[in-house]
């Protein structure tokens, strides 16, 4: 007799139950199914959190200093508009390539007051802050030559002149700005604290405009030293006059773009000491006066060679004393050196040459013993250029 055996009942039930399980877990995980969002979906979505803006200086910040950048970043999102302005002007800025922070540019001014505005998607932020008052104020208190419509030579340097001894050079170098009609090379050397000397390294192209900034608000110069105010002024190259002048020969040609305009009979240095010695080199044109008074250095009155004249239509071409101007030897113009220094002409082409000259007009004087030194007067073009750069506090070297 065969009987079915009772074990076998209870697994069939159990597969009953394990296909019922698995036919209902896979119906709970079908997302088509099932509605975003339901409580009990551990799929549903999740609205997305607000960006958060952080903007630097803080909000009420104050004795900020004008050396610090504005920055502002955005964290969950981009930025989508970035203001900030003091005083109605705007500060200018610039975005990141993935449009996460902005950064001002340049220096914000002392004691003034900033406004900063910032916006992501649905979040706004703003700061309000004050940069501090100077414990000292760096200003120009001299650029020259710049006196109003006065045109100069193409060889002028940029002479400037500050208020206070300057401690931080290289900052306050960055803000003095050259921009010319015809740009071409050039740099600044610090003479002493107070002064710093613009210098190109060939002359200016003629007929142009150069236009000097000074960005100084905000610059830090020193312990406690800040720029408070820009400055600009306006140059104006005129023609290119430049004067050869050869000793040996006495003779003096000038030249306007690159034509000759003059020619002039002179008489130069006697050179019986080094005082009475013309120098060799490039001068520019300094100043001008009708009449001069000379006096000889360094002697008293009875002293062998003691002069004290007026002298005509000069025009200064060093410090040391030397200018071309009219004298009535003209025995000796063309003929021997007999002064003692300058370059003495004929009257009537003393005063052309007068009336003619502009300040940074170029005169090349060669055939003497003695060199011009490039701090005698405005002898800059004595240095070569890559010695000149070298007095820049931006100068690097290769």
């Amino acid at each position: 007799m065969n009987v079915a055996p009772t074990w076998r009942k209870p697994v069939a039930g159990v597969a009953l139950l394990a296909a019922a399980a698995l036919t209902a877990s896979c119906t709970s995980g079908n997302a088509a199914t099932r509605t975003p969002g339901a409580p009990d979906d551990p799929t549903a979505s999740v609205s997305p959190q607000a960006p958060t803006i952080t903007i630097t200086p803080a909000e009420g910040a104050a004795k900020v200093d004008p050396a610090k950048k504005i920055v502002v970043t955005a964290s969950g999102g981009t930025l989508d508009e970035v203001s900030a302005e003091s005083g109605g002007k705007a500060v200018q800025g610039s975005f990141n390539a993935d449009k996460t922070k902005w950064v001002s540019t340049g220096t914000l001014r002392v004691s003034s007051a900033y406004t900063v505005s910032a916006k992501s998607g649905v979040t706004t932020a703003s700061s309000k802050f004050k940069t501090l008052k100077p414990e000292r104020e760096l200003a120009v208190a001299d650029v020259t030559p710049a006196a109003a419509g006065e045109t100069v030579g193409v060889g002028a340097p940029i002479i400037v002149t500050f208020n206070q001894p300057v401690e931080q050079k290289a900052a306050v170098e960055r803000a003095l700005q050259i921009k010319a009609d015809k740009p071409v090379t050039g740099a600044w050397r610090w003479i002493n604290d107070t002064v710093v000397i613009y210098r190109t390294a060939k002359y200016w192209p003629a007929h142009q405009k150069v236009r000097f900034n000074a960005m100084l608000n905000g610059v830090k110069a020193g312990k406690g030293l800040y720029g408070v105010k820009n400055s600009t002024a306006t140059l104006k190259i005129g023609a290119q006059m430049i004067s050869k002048v050869d000793v040996k020969k006495h003779m003096m040609y000038v030249y306007k773009d690159g034509k000759k305009i003059q020619t002039m009979r002179i008489s130069a240095g006697m050179a019986t000491t080094r005082e009475y010695t013309t120098t060799n080199g490039v001068h520019l044109t300094m100043e001008r006066g009708n009449p001069v008074r000379m006096i000889s250095p360094g002697r008293k009155k009875g002293d062998p060679g003691y002069y004290d004249v007026m002298i005509g239509h000069a025009v200064r071409i060093s410090s040391s004393g030397e200018y071309v101007h009219a004298k009535d030897n003209v025995w000796a113009q063309g003929r021997s050196n007999v002064s003692h220094g300058c370059i003495n002409a004929r009257p009537d082409q003393a005063k052309w040459f007068y009336d003619h000259f502009q300040r940074g007009d170029v005169v090349v004087i060669s055939g003497t013993t003695r060199e011009l030194e490039w701090n005698n007067g405005w002898g800059f073009w004595q240095l070569p250029f890559k010695q000149w750069k070298k007095g820049s506090a931006l100068y690097k070297k290769s």
